[in-house]
């Protein structure tokens, strides 16, 4: 196929929570982009984002993420991540953590321009919706929170998935409510949590789809808790995975 991002060398933001407990969806990332012709490399000095020290207060902590990020990443043409919840906060909170060191603020705010999810890099830099990707099943999506309010993807990953031969994409009821999770949310209001959780788990389930597919693996393990508990003959997927899929 087409390979519009031939020239291109792209580091891989693969995040912590993927690369301790989802080490597969930063693969399907490596698959995607080396098939669509990209330079991919993952940095082994990257380390977290840093939203969860930022949003509890932690600024400190906080800003020693900054700089390994900015230490880590850039040198690469764009930094692409399969998280927009990390990806967010890399470009809506590194510039306020370095604040009052000019010269590192300068350098997080050359570096967050090249900083995107992966549906805003296959749709906004290579230009394409349709990558070459093949899953015959029935899908439903949850946009999760940071992905539409602070990330910002909008509508792309309903546009790659539409591309997808085969998929059969169904509208989630809600979809725009929050599965619960929410960081430390889950942690400190477990009971608010699980109760929001089961009730996106209900709508997944209304839809009558096998797969729940999300762009950030929190929201997908948060909501698959519930599900899995339930016996929901739903499997929860990361959208880099469908993307990556071809037909056999």
């Amino acid at each position: 196929m087409e390979q519009p991002g031939r020239g291109l060398r792209v580091g891989l933001f693969a995040t912590c929570v993927n690369d301790i407990m989802f080490p597969d969806t930063p693969r399907a990332v490596v698959t995607l982009l080396e098939r669509l012709g990209c330079t991919v490399e993952f940095p082994e000095a990257q380390t977290c984002c840093g939203q969860m020290f930022t949003n509890t207060g932690y600024f400190s902590e906080g800003l020693a993420t900054v700089r390994a990020f900015v230490a880590a990443f850039s040198g690469y043409d764009f930094v692409v991540a399969p998280s927009a919840s990390c990806i967010g906060s890399v470009r809506h909170q590194h510039q306020m953590l370095a604040a009052n060191k000019p010269a590192l603020a300068r350098q997080a705010a050359a570096l967050t321009e090249r900083c995107l999810d992966l549906s805003e890099f296959l749709v906004d830099v290579l230009g394409v919706t349709d990558v070459g990707a093949s899953f015959p099943h029935t899908v439903t999506y949850h946009p999760t929170c940071h992905s539409v309010r602070v990330a910002q993807v909008g509508d792309r990953p309903v546009r790659l998935l539409r591309a997808v031969r085969g998929l059969t994409l169904v509208d989630l009821p809600e979809a725009d409510t929050c599965c619960g999770f929410g960081g430390t949310f889950c942690v400190k209001n477990s009971d608010v949590s699980q109760a929001m959780a089961t009730n996106k788990a209900r709508h997944v389930v209304e839809t009558g789809a096998e797969y729940l597919v999300a762009g950030d693996n929190v929201c997908l393990m948060n909501i698959g808790g519930i599900l899995h508990r339930q016996k929901a003959s739903v499997t929860p997927i990361h959208l880099a995975a469908i993307l990556a899929s071809e037909e056999s």
